[in-house]
């Protein structure tokens, strides 16, 4: 039996799949600080980020979900 490897804890927290596999990812700077932005800012802030099919691949990778 093959030696799995281990997930990187870093991609863990940043990345998520969807059910039907896309990979999502949310906006930076949400966090902290945001009182100060302007409301367009923070209603810019709200989505998450679907990113492209092959950045998926190489996260699903990543992941150890391919």
């Amino acid at each position: 039996m093959a030696n799995k490897g281990k997930t990187i804890k870093a991609i863990s927290k940043r990345f998520k799949v969807t059910k039907r596999g896309k990979v999502v990812k949310l906006k930076d700077g949400q966090n902290h600080l945001n009182a100060k932005e302007t409301g367009k800012t923070t209603r810019q802030k709200r989505n998450n980020l679907n990113l492209s099919e092959r950045s998926g691949k190489n996260i699903k990778k990543l992941l150890k979900l391919s």
